[in-house]
């Protein structure tokens, strides 16, 4: 009787173990198939991490440069022993020229881009906002600078593109459009709208002294009011209610600097070409006075996040593989031991001892393969449960790694502005675990046959063994 026939007789005569091993087979299967689409989907998230966090370049006036340079005018100061009357050397901004922020803009991998110029200038016919740290800091034994320059122009190419951390958001009117340069509209903060009983459409003046002691006034028309939820720094005298924000051209407006460019932030379309994009940019730029760094640690933070996610799935699938052959055999084997008599009356019959292993294999095969159908079935309701899962842990070691090193430092900031802080807000707003699309796709489902090909030739592999070295005489004495 051929041995293909012989096996589906023998797995309907025998209903119960039948059933029993397909069942098992089917929770192993399940297992392995929500391995592999967790793995799968794993790797393609760790490939895409850039679409749903990114990575940013953000272009800058070089502080360390500057800061030189000041230093050296205060050297050049305290030297001149003919001076009377001593002035303090403030950091110089170095910019770039719009036309070269234009040309990086458009090379390949930047989605977008938003400039942000900055001038402090003081209030007038207006209260600026006075914060503790204003009081602390002010009056006569403290550092009286707030008194004229207490608000901060913050020229930006539109808001949408500023107000990205949710600390901020339009509450009245409208934001900074690409079509206000070259305006006067601005955006104030709420608190400096309800301390000076300012509205929408409302103007104000304020005043620029330049460095020749000139002082000249500009008027400003309130377009929209913003709520943020930014507190006042301690090591700051500025509060941050005070920051109006206007077209990136009024800072140029007020300082005399047109055309020219302080601070640009890139968003890059492809995390993981920022390094090639860096390199390219620095050529359009005076790397002396002006720098240019990338911040990809939140896409790399995801990134990794999702290749761990995936190097687990990928032990689950060995794991289970060689557990669910170990078992598969364990079964066959002690099924051999039941067969004796089968077994032997077969090979006395004249059968070969191959076919025999040929019948055993067959069978587990149709076994699995029912397993196969079950697990192909409900894996992604199984795998979407378990990667919630192992995502959710994986974000929370994460973060308990990213507080760990950073629990012990200061916050830092950037002299004269507030743009680390901003971003920072930024980076921890975007910190949220990456979904992972589970989906059954054909490739998977040749994979798990694969695996459950491998489960029946070892777990057949066990019992052969056995077969190969029994004798039918023997067996048929002993029964």
């Amino acid at each position: 009787m051929n041995f293909i026939k012989r096996a589906g007789i023998t797995l309907w005569a025998k209903k119960g173990r039948t059933i029993l091993l397909m069942v098992t087979s089917s929770v192993i299967l399940l297992f392995v198939m929500a391995g592999l689409i967790i793995q799968s989907a794993a790797l393609q998230a760790a490939k895409t991490a850039t679409n749903s966090v990114g990575s940013t370049v953000t272009l800058t006036t070089n502080r360390e440069t500057s800061f030189k340079a000041m230093q050296s005018a205060m050297s050049s100061t305290s030297s001149d022993s003919d001076s009377t009357t001593t002035t303090r050397p403030k950091m110089t901004e170095y910019t770039t020229s719009l036309s070269s922020v234009e040309k990086i803009a458009s090379l390949s991998n930047v989605a977008s881009y938003n400039i942000t110029n900055t001038a402090q200038v003081a209030a007038s016919g207006f209260s600026a906002v006075e914060s503790t740290s204003n009081s602390m800091q002010g009056g006569p034994s403290g550092d009286t600078s707030s008194s004229s320059s207490d608000i901060s122009i913050s020229g930006v190419s539109t808001t949408a593109a500023t107000f990205t951390s949710g600390e901020e958001k339009i509450v009245s009117g409208r934001g900074i459009k690409a079509s206000d340069q070259d305006t006067t509209n601005a955006v104030i903060s709420q608190e400096l709208a309800k301390s000076n009983n300012l509205s929408v459409g409302s103007t104000i003046t304020v005043k620029y002294t330049n460095d020749s002691s000139e002082t000249s006034s500009y008027k400003l028309k309130i377009v929209g009011i913003y709520k943020s939820t930014t507190s006042s720094s301690s090591d700051s005298f500025r509060d941050p209610s005070n920051t109006i924000y206007t077209s990136y051209t009024m800072p140029n407006t007020i300082k005399d600097t047109k055309d020219q460019v302080s601070n640009v932030t890139f968003i890059m379309s492809d995390s993981s070409k920022t390094k090639s994009f860096v390199k390219e940019a620095k050529k359009d730029i005076n790397t002396t006075q002006m720098q240019i760094s990338s911040d990809t640690s939140m896409y790399e933070q995801t990134a990794k996040q999702m290749k761990t996610v995936a190097s687990f799935a990928n032990k689950i699938v060995w794991i289970v593989t060689i557990a669910g052959a170990l078992i598969l055999g364990l079964i066959i084997i002690l099924m051999t031991r039941e067969r004796r008599r089968e077994i032997g009356i077969l090979v006395a019959l004249g059968e070969s001892k191959p076919k025999i292993i040929g019948q055993y294999f067959v069978e587990m095969v149709i076994v699995l393969l029912v397993g196969l159908g079950v697990a192909t079935a409900s894996g992604q309701a199984a795998s979407g449960v378990v990667s919630k899962q192992l995502v959710s842990q994986s974000l929370t070691a994460s973060q308990s790694n990213q507080t760990g090193a950073n629990g012990g430092g200061a916050q830092g900031g950037t002299p004269g502005g507030n743009g680390g802080g901003r971003m920072g807000g930024t980076m921890r707003a975007t910190q949220k675990a990456t979904t992972l699309k589970t989906v059954v796709t054909p490739g998977t489902i040749l994979e798990l046959g694969g695996v459950a090909m491998l489960i029946a030739v070892l777990s057949v592999a066990g019992a052969s063994s056995t077969i190969l070295r029994m004798q039918p005489k023997k067996i048929l004495q002993d029964d």
